[in-house]
């Protein structure tokens, strides 16, 4: 009888155990939800999904027009990390709005154009010449520092370039006029309408209207520059197994070749 007792117990028990265990196996997330900017971001997620798949993940990518959604998107729930924006612009928006955000991995760098239909140069630009660039102030110091590098403004000394800003301009000797009023989405329709002297155009948006930021930009940032992009997560979802899967894959070599095949170097992985 004892033995029977004992027995029907490690019945029991073992039974208990794989119910544990099964529920704990349904806490590991299998799927997950990212936000992403059309091009270049979704277009290199969609190259990941099998890539991710075959470590037991699936992914849905949702995609953006614009910059304010996906971090809005991402606190709320409705995403479980979204890859479209910087450091320098992730650090702001945190600050703004008391995101509590982390950077789950740095993927790659679109190095900022100046495009222009009547100059061929930015030392063709004349006195007074217009110039359009984004209303995403965190974007304003790369500009600025990109146009420092070319001489054709100097910014106050020990400023800190990634924060620069058009109040730090001290020195504009051709009278440069900027206006910094415009979603960046709608900078290449600027462009292409001929408006202003020179844009200031990311490569994502400048990609995503078919421009080839290497070739039709008459002036390009270095690949050097500070503003990675990353993806973004909830803080303490950076060590999800699904998140942590996503960031090895898209940093692998197989999705760092295919940038640089697929855009020529305007795309640049972060090695």
């Amino acid at each position: 009888m004892k033995k029977i007792l004992s027995a029907l117990l490690l019945t029991v028990l073992v039974l208990a155990l794989a119910a544990c265990g099964a529920k704990d196996k349904e806490k590991v997330k299998t799927k997950i939800v990212v936000g992403a900017s059309n091009t270049p971001h979704a277009v290199i997620l969609e190259k990941v999904k099998p890539l991710l798949k075959e470590k037991g993940f699936d992914l849905e990518i949702e995609t953006y027009q614009e910059y304010i959604l996906p971090n809005k998107d991402l606190e709320s729930g409705l995403l479980d990390a979204n890859y479209f924006q910087t450091i320098p612009y992730l650090d702001s928006q945190m600050a703004d709005f008391g995101y509590d955000f982390v950077n789950a991995g740095e993927i790659h760098i679109e190095p900022m154009g100046v495009y222009s239909k009547k100059y061929k140069s930015l030392a063709e630009l004349p006195d007074g010449a217009t110039i359009l660039m984004s209303n995403s102030v965190s974007d304003h110091g790369r500009v600025l520092e990109m146009l420092e590098e070319n001489g054709l403004i100097t910014l106050a000394e020990g400023v800190d370039k990634v924060k620069a800003e058009l109040t730090d301009i001290v020195d504009n000797p051709k009278n440069l006029l900027f206006e910094p009023d415009y979603e960046a989405a709608l900078l290449p329709t600027l462009y292409n309408n001929n408006e202003g002297d020179a844009v200031l155009i990311n490569s994502n948006y400048a990609i995503d209207a078919g421009l080839n930021p290497l070739e039709d930009s008459i002036a390009i940032e270095k690949t050097d520059s500070p503003y990675v992009n990353v993806i973004t997560v909830r803080s303490g979802d950076e060590n999800n197994p699904a998140i942590k899967a996503l960031v090895e894959v898209l940093t692998s070599e197989e999705i760092q070749e295919f940038m640089l095949k697929e855009w020529s170097g305007s795309v640049v992985p972060v090695k």
